[in-house]
C-alpha cells in the first residue's frame, strides 16, 4: 500500500538508490537558476524517455500523474494571466521535470533501498538525539506516500464527477485527509508489528511484556 515500487530490471532499477537520489538532488539546484525554456523542455524530454523504458508501467504513471497535469497548467494558467506566459512556461516546465524524475525514483527504488541510502546521510543529526534511522523512514514514507495520495486525489476525483457530473476540487479535501489518516494508521500499525522504526521494540515494550507473563 505505500509503495510504488514497479519491478522491472531496467536501467534504473539496477542504478542505487544513493546514486539517484544524489543525482535529483544535483539535477533540481542545476535548474532551479535555469530559465530557458530550450533546456529545461530538453530535461522533460529526456524525462518522458527515461519513463519510456519502463514499458507497460508508464501508462499507469502518466495516469497517476493527471492530477500534477492539472497543477502545472493551472501554474502556467496563472502566470500567463498575472505576469508573463513566458515565465509560466519556465516554472511549468521546471516543475514537471522535477515531479517526473522525483516519480521515476520511487518507482524504480525499493523502500529498503532508500532507507539504506538515507541513513548515512542523515547519521548528523544523532548529535541532536535525533534517530537517523527513523528520519529517514519518515523522508521515505513521505516520498512513497505522495503518489499513493495524487492516485487516491485521481480515484475521489472520478467517483465524485461520475455522481454530479463536476470535478470536486475543494471537497474532496476532506475524504483525502481521511484517507491519509486511515493510510498512516495501517502503516504505524504494520510498523509496530515488526518492532518499530528502528527494527526493534519500541521503550518499555519488552518490560510490558513480562509483566503480562
Amino acid at each position: 500500500m505505500i509503495s510504488s515500487y514497479l519491478s522491472g530490471n531496467t536501467v534504473l532499477h539496477r542504478i542505487g538508490a544513493g546514486w539517484k537520489l544524489l543525482g535529483l538532488f544535483l539535477v533540481s539546484m542545476v535548474l532551479l537558476p535555469v530559465n530557458s525554456p530550450l533546456v529545461l523542455g530538453s530535461v522533460l524530454i529526456g524525462a518522458l524517455l527515461l519513463l519510456a523504458s519502463l514499458g507497460s508501467g508508464m501508462v499507469t504513471v502518466l495516469r497517476s500523474l493527471k492530477p500534477v497535469a492539472f497543477v502545472v497548467a493551472f501554474i502556467l494558467a496563472l502566470h500567463g494571466f498575472f505576469g508573463t506566459l513566458e515565465a509560466g512556461v519556465i516554472v511549468a516546465l521546471r516543475l514537471a521535470s522535477l515531479l517526473l524524475l522525483a516519480t521515476l525514483i520511487t518507482l524504480t527504488t525499493r523502500l529498503d533501498d532508500m532507507l539504506d541510502a538515507l541513513t548515512p546521510v542523515l547519521r548528523p543529526v544523532a548529535l541532536f538525539g535525533l534517530s537517523e534511522r527513523k528520519l529517514a523512514l519518515a523522508i521515505a514514507l513521505a516520498i512513497r506516500f505522495t503518489p499513493m495520495l495524487i492516485d487516491v486525489m485521481r480515484q475521489l476525483n472520478e467517483a465524485y464527477r461520475a455522481r454530479s457530473g463536476r470535478n470536486g476540487h475543494v471537497k474532496l479535501v476532506a475524504p483525502l485527509c481521511l484517507h491519509a489518516l486511515n493510510a498512516a494508521d495501517h502503516v504505524a500499525e504494520a510498523l509496530a508489528a515488526r518492532g518499530g522504526a528502528d527494527g526493534c521494540p519500541p521503550d518499555g515494550a519488552g518490560r510490558e511484556e513480562d509483566e503480562v507473563r
